[in-house]
């Protein structure tokens, strides 16, 4: 396992250096001038070579991806040429809602999805597994902005039970906290537990019809230990993979949702440097996202083997 730990942390430098390459190089050719945008209208020649220098837009690329690289290094991601402030302290700020928001999504995916889809596969072409099958085909079909929306209209103007917009940190309000996020995390979580459903019940599906499980239906032992400790753990494979993934997803930043929720996340902060030409974020963002897949993709490989202790060998 320790072997495999280290092997797996050798690829990350590596990974991260091409990932930066390649958006640093991508972001060079968006259309536009960074320069011209921050001179205002009258696009005073001063004020643009002063800017061009500041900023080292007038020196080559290499030079340019060598400046930000050196600095990354050391912790210094730039500064957002639009609000002024170090990308490192932004990312600091918006990260943890985003990160909040995720988390409590893929909690509402995981009640929801994985007990769906093991009755699904439990009661394979009954009226649960239809019925479960429709639940999921809804919830992946009904738009997230939508959605948002007719949450807000049902709980904050007709019920005013939930705040219809806005964030507070839970070190202020934990209740408050909750109820700001409890909504967009259900519309994030209702899509992916409808994938996780369908995932679920088609690994249960394949894991019911082995061999072992049979075994065990012979020994005598009970259905609900058959299944939740025999099947469940081997199913529980392709459901790891795909949380880490959409975990992932969703500190990239669930852009819709938080527009619909005004929710000071990744989403809205990389949506807004990428049309100020706002270079260091996209590429701090970027990067930050980047290490989230490759640690989110460790620790589902780690989980791998804690659920199936098979695996370790």
């Amino acid at each position: 396992m320790t072997t495999f730990l280290l092997r797996r942390l050798a690829l990350v430098l590596p990974t991260l250096f091409f990932v930066s390459v390649i958006v640093f190089g991508l972001q060079q050719l968006l259309p536009g001038d960074a320069a011209l945008a921050l001179a205002g209208e009258e696009r005073d020649p001063t004020v643009i070579a002063f800017l061009r220098q500041k900023y080292h837009l007038d020196e080559p690329l290499l030079v340019r991806y060598g400046l930000w690289a050196k600095g990354v290094l050391s912790g210094d991601f730039g500064e957002s040429i639009r609000i002024k402030r170090p990308v490192r302290d932004l990312v600091l700020e918006k990260l943890p809602v985003t990160a909040e928001l995720a988390a409590l999504a893929i909690l509402i995916a995981l009640s929801i999805g994985l007990p769906m889809g093991i009755l699904a596969a439990v009661k394979n072409n009954s009226v649960v597994d239809y019925a479960a099958t429709m639940a999921a085909l809804w919830g992946r079909s009904i738009p997230n902005f939508w959605l948002g929306i007719l949450l807000i209209l049902l709980f904050s103007v007709q019920l005013g039970l939930l705040p219809a917009s806005g964030f507070v940190s839970p070190v202020e309000s934990l209740s408050r906290n909750l109820a700001t996020l409890i909504m967009p995390a259900f519309v994030l979580g209702s899509g992916i537990a409808a994938v996780m459903m369908r995932h679920t019940r088609s690994a249960m599906l394949e894991v019911l019809s082995a061999d072992y499980v049979r075994t065990a239906r012979a020994k005598g032992l009970t259905e609900a230990r058959v299944v939740l400790h025999h099947a469940l753990r081997n199913a529980l494979l392709p459901v790891i993979t795909l949380g880490a993934l959409e975990f992932g997803e969703l500190l990239s930043g669930a852009v819709l949702t938080e527009q619909v929720f005004t929710i000071p996340g990744f989403g809205k902060l990389i949506v807004d440097a990428v049309f100020n030409r706002d270079y260091a974020v996209v590429q701090g963002v970027v990067l930050c996202t980047a290490l989230a897949f490759i640690l989110l993709n460790l620790f589902a490989d780690v989980a791998y083997t804690l659920v199936n202790p098979r695996l370790r060998g």
